[in-house]
């Protein structure tokens, strides 16, 4: 009881105090579709999936470096995440909605239609308060949008969508070389700019195929020289230019453009699909949604282009963490699932250590303002069966870690823990969670940068995540056959003389 009424108390201090907060610091009129109960391919085994945000080359180990006077260094603010105004302008939502409809092929569908169709998912009929079989805010003001235009006016309209950062996740490319990792663009909603009451943010997270996976890895070496390319290029207009290709038209050698309708959910199969996901407080509390765009055939006419409603990636609903909890999945994820996870989260590094879970454990919401989310909170101090089975994976993973410790560990890789919940806590080993911006990660708020003002970026992307992210790709671009080291992504096929 004691517990609940701390959250209460917190939450409506954070409603409250949202403005200190939020600033201190991703056929014709086309049918809205219900949340699928089912999502495809999402549920379509109860195989842990790979996390999200730790998937690929930069989730494991990374031999050292080599010194020579020939390596190749990147400056993360060029090459890793933009968030420059004057170069994320001339991405605009409008041209990414242009994009995804003409690739759709569905008659008479335009721009408007499919955003507002996209919102409408946060309305009745729309949306049910239970989704995926947890908890689902349903109906969320952010459904209003349905009847907005946010595309006219640009620089003045409060509904519209003003790009904040163009985002290489290059150290998600998986080893096996299917895909070269994400490439993202960040949106925030111009309202929120002034009005924390008004913030909504959305990240398009397209995951890129490798057109020759014969190569492996080795395949998606264009993608990253691209990137690399970028630190020692000094002029804005040729780097618009350059990035503008690669988002919407492709590199040569065969890559697809990023902004794909197949590369935010559309693709089945390998390699792996992207997602849609959104941070949204246009009302309490703040919630972190995942959406795929999905194409309807009828026979072998298109007929919908939709954003639909799926279950968030690698976030199991928190009451799977209530050791007296009588949810269907909770026998099996406390019993099983979370603790085959607990060596992984045992590793201790703030850039490794992992977490994966299976579709029908992920909620269809992260909840970053209340226990809903919150993993300890419903962990609990212990005694309990799921309490010893976790202690007894770290005990045979050789860890020192507590079983609260590898539970405060998987909420920071949660979206609600990572964004919020887990600023600044104490996961064990000697590892403090970094900080976001409050919520945000890229933040509506600019300061002064080489070309002018550019969007501020949390102290967990500047000295955490991007150092790793500079690390792989170096370490990728710098190492080649020959160097008498088998790389983590180097195959006997396409390197014999370092992997025999």
């Amino acid at each position: 009881m004691k517990r609940m009424k701390h959250w209460q108390q917190l939450s409506r201090q954070l409603v409250l105090g949202g403005i200190a907060l939020a600033w201190a610091t991703g056929c014709g009129e086309t049918p809205t579709e219900a949340p699928l109960p089912t999502p495809t391919p999402e549920n379509a085994s109860v195989e842990p999936a790979p996390h999200p945000e730790r998937r690929g080359i930069g989730a494991v180990e990374l031999p050292p470096q080599r010194p020579s006077a020939q390596a190749v260094t990147v400056d993360p603010r060029s090459s890793l995440i933009i968030t420059d105004d004057t170069i994320v302008k001339n991405f605009p939502l409008l041209k990414v909605m242009n994009q995804l409809v003409a690739q759709s092929g569905v008659a008479g569908l335009t721009p408007l239609q499919l955003f507002q169709s996209w919102w409408a998912t946060e309305l009745p009929p729309n949306c049910v308060p239970n989704f995926n079989n947890y908890a689902y805010q349903c109906p969320r003001t952010e459904g209003n949008q349905a009847g907005v235009d946010p595309f006219i006016n640009p620089g003045t309209n409060l509904d519209e969508y003003v790009p904040t950062a163009l985002v290489n996740r290059f150290d998600l490319a998986p080893l096996s070389g299917t895909d070269c990792g994400e490439y993202r663009i960040i949106y925030a909603k111009r309202s929120g700019f002034t009005n924390p009451g008004q913030r909504n943010l959305v990240i398009f997270e397209a995951v890129l195929p490798n057109p020759t996976p014969s190569l492996g890895l080795a395949g998606c070496m264009p993608v990253a020289n691209f990137w690399a390319s970028l630190t020692t290029t000094s002029s804005v207009a040729t780097r618009v230019a350059m990035l503008q290709t690669f988002y919407f038209t492709g590199l040569s050698g065969g890559f697809m453009p990023v902004v794909h309708i197949d590369n935010y959910g559309n693709r089945t199969g390998t390699p792996a699909s992207g997602q849609v996901r959104s941070n949204q407080f246009m009302q309490p509390p703040w919630t972190l949604r995942e959406f795929k765009v999905i194409r309807t055939m009828c026979g072998s006419i298109p007929c919908a282009l939709n954003f639909r409603t799926v279950p968030d990636s690698t976030n199991p609903g928190g009451l799977l963490f209530d050791p007296t909890s009588a949810h269907p999945e909770a026998f099996n994820f406390q019993n099983a699932q979370f603790p085959s996870q607990v060596s992984n989260l045992a590793i201790n590094d703030i850039n490794l250590f992992n977490f994966a879970s299976t579709p029908p454990e992920n909620s269809g919401q992260s909840n970053a303002q209340g226990p809903e989310n919150d993993y300890l909170f419903h962990f609990g101090p212990g005694p309990s069966t799921f309490h010893n089975n976790v202690q007894v994976a770290l005990t045979a993973a050789g860890s020192t870690l507590t079983p609260q410790q590898a539970v405060s560990r998987s909420l920071a890789l949660s979206c609600a823990g990572c964004h919020q919940l887990s600023n600044g806590a104490n996961l064990g080993g000697g590892i403090i969670w970094p900080p976001s911006l409050g919520f945000v990660h890229v933040s509506e708020q600019t300061s002064a940068g080489p070309f002018g003002p550019r969007y501020n970026i949390s102290p967990a992307l500047s000295s955490v995540f991007l150092p790793h992210r500079k690390a792989v790709l170096e370490t990728f671009i710098n190492s080649s056959c020959g160097d008498a080291t088998c790389q983590p992504w180097e195959t006997h096929a396409a390197c014999t003389a370092d992997c025999p």
